[in-house]
């Protein structure tokens, strides 16, 4: 099969930071999925690992996480699933990933795609809406379904990808204030079309942005970047007894500032349930499931943002370039083989 890899840390830009290669095709296990990939879509995470994990000639390193395709296989005990279904999933960070013609993926952890969305817009949603779920009810248990919802809910980062599903996830499923944060026009007019009921810039103080709107504090902070840079703030907007819940790698916090408080500091990681096959690890076929409906319904939108064409080196070394700019909206989506 096509697959494209590394084997050393390059930048984005170097012609060898990916490139092409054949590979054997894959064989799947008692609950794996065989999928033939579609179309696929790049998060963060591909560049992350791309600088930190090293490859062999014999054994490049292929990335990608999440993809849209068709079941041309089926394990013994993935029987919730026959060839031919297509699914969509975001894959576990433990297997090689999804910049390859075929891919094993765990049936627990993937679904069938939105049947109203075509591949490509399939691809930009499932790594972004399983982090936006899990943090939002799972790690920060903001409350669903409950009229007259005092709850204030800060996100900040909130158009990029996961703060884009997030936005559109506690809209639809909860009845809190959203807050999102945005310093562009374009960013801002992107998360207040996706739902939230205010924006504020965070290049400016936080808590004195939310006081500014009279809403005086957040009961729920979801951090998806800038913590270490915004955490002093983060910790005055939080309301006493709230929760914050970062998915960013700051190099360090000072938790002992969210004592006064009785503050709770959650981390939220995709990759958790699928990396210890934790007894709940089916819950992202439910969520995903979940998202599907939703999408299918009319209630969700793909939050694909760019689209940079066919599954190539070239390509995929754009996106990654982009994506390292952090100057993307949405999620960046590549589509077929050359």
């Amino acid at each position: 099969m096509k697959a494209i890899g590394y084997v050393a840390s390059r930048p984005a830009d170097s012609p060898d930071a990916l490139f092409a290669f054949e590979a054997p095709n894959p064989v799947p296990g008692p609950r794996d999925l065989l999928v033939r990939v579609k179309a696929i879509s790049v998060n963060p995470v591909d560049t992350k690992v791309r600088m930190r994990r090293q490859g062999a000639a014999e054994a490049p390193v292929i990335l990608g996480w999440d993809a849209a395709g068709v079941v041309e296989a089926v394990g013994a005990d993935a029987g919730a699933f026959a060839v031919g279904d297509e699914v969509y999933y975001a894959g576990a960070i433990t297997r090689p990933g999804t910049n390859a013609e075929l891919h094993l993926v765990d049936a627990r952890i993937a679904a069938r795609k939105p049947r109203t969305l075509s591949f490509a817009e399939a691809a930009a949603l499932p790594l972004t809406a399983l982090t936006a779920y899990e943090s939002l009810f799972d790690r920060l248990r903001l409350p669903r379904g409950v009229a007259d919802d005092k709850t204030v809910l800060l996100i900040v980062g909130a158009a990029g990808g996961v703060g884009s599903m997030a936005v559109q996830l506690a809209r639809r499923l909860a009845s809190a204030t959203i807050v999102g944060t945005a310093s562009r026009p374009e960013s801002i007019a992107w998360v207040k079309e996706l739902g939230a009921d205010h924006v504020i810039d965070h290049t400016k103080p936080l808590a004195g942005e939310l006081k500014a709107l009279g809403l005086g504090g957040a009961h729920r902070i979801f951090s998806i970047t800038g913590t270490q840079q915004h955490w002093p703030q983060l910790v005055e907007a939080l309301v006493p007894q709230g929760a914050i819940c970062v998915i960013d790698d700051p190099a360090a916090l000072d938790a002992t500032l969210l004592k006064p408080k009785s503050g709770a500091l959650a981390w939220e990681s995709m990759f958790t349930r699928s990396m210890f096959e934790t007894p709940d690890m089916d819950a992202q076929h439910r969520i995903l499931s979940e998202v599907a409906g939703l999408v299918d319904e009319g209630l969700l939108r793909t939050t694909l943002g760019a689209h940079f064409g066919a599954i190539t080196p070239d390509n995929l070394r754009r996106a990654h370039l982009a994506l390292e700019s952090g100057r993307s909206i949405g999620k960046i989506v590549l589509e077929g083989w050359e």
